[in-house]
């Protein structure tokens, strides 16, 4: 049996059976969340709930950010190998010129060797002469060490160097660039430097004391030492005889004097 109330306001529930539509309720969403956040009393719950809202919006922020550094370490990848590719002739071109450098720095130093060293013995022969004092005669010169010369030495066996696997291709050249220079100049210089011997008479002791003060104030004759001396006859006359020993030394830039070589036309 079903109890129909025609007077409204009575505090009773309304039940709508118009057009056999069926029971309605009118529910709302926000209602339903207020009443479930008001049965969570439990801290430990709300820490876990809130924890995991971060740890989420953590691992999405995460995720973005190493989305887009790999999109920008990809396109610099791409613009890496393109500037390879672009510039892979142009490093094979620097290689070549700087292996002909290293060559021709080589043979220029040859050539400036034998050039500076024509004209030693004639600065040495000068510069003795200048220093011979009076009463002081000379009877021999001579070379004693061993004729050098930088082609004759360049041609010599040399150990190869320990490669150091750690350097990079770039760091691995300059210092074989390095070396290559450093040896160039010390033939250079090593084929300068020569020992020899000056053997004479002299009626004065003062005189040879004299003449290796003298010698020693060349720019061009360095260590001098005196390893011989004697008393002996020549011509029926009591003498001295002594064998000096120096080295040559480069000497400064100020020493040397040149002129222009002209050549007159013949008509």
């Amino acid at each position: 049996m079903i109890e129909i109330n025609l007077l409204p306001g009575d505090g009773k529930k309304k039940i709508d059976l118009d057009h056999g539509e069926g029971l309605k309720f009118e529910i709302r969403p926000a209602d339903m969340f207020a009443g479930m956040l008001d049965k969570i009393t439990d801290k430990y719950m709300l820490g876990a709930i809130a924890s995991a809202a971060v740890c989420g919006a953590l691992i999405a922020f995460m995720f973005i950010h190493q989305a887009t550094k790999a999109s920008a370490l990809e396109e610099r990848e791409t613009k890496a190998l393109k500037d390879s590719t672009q510039f892979s002739a142009v490093l094979v071109a620097k290689m070549k010129a700087e292996a002909s450098r290293d060559s021709l720095y080589q043979q220029i130093a040859i050539i400036k060797s034998i050039d500076d060293s024509r004209y030693q013995w004639s600065h040495l022969m000068y510069e003795i002469s200048n220093a011979l004092p009076q009463y002081t005669w000379l009877t021999e010169i001579t070379q004693t060490s061993a004729p050098r010369s930088v082609a004759a030495m360049d041609t010599t066996k040399r150990a190869a160097a320990p490669v150091d696997s750690t350097q990079s291709p770039k760091a691995r050249t300059d210092e074989r660039n390095r070396a290559r220079k450093a040896r160039s100049d010390s033939l250079l210089a090593s084929a300068k430097d020569l020992k020899f011997k000056i053997v004479g008479h002299t009626v004065d002791i003062q005189a040879l004391t004299r003449f290796m003060k003298s010698l020693e104030a060349s720019p061009f004759i360095q260590n001098v030492q005196l390893s011989r001396s004697d008393l002996v006859q020549a011509e029926g006359k009591e003498v001295t005889e002594f064998t000096l020993e120096a080295e040559t030394q480069a000497p400064p830039a100020f020493a040397i004097k040149t002129v222009p070589l002209v050549v007159s036309a013949v008509h």
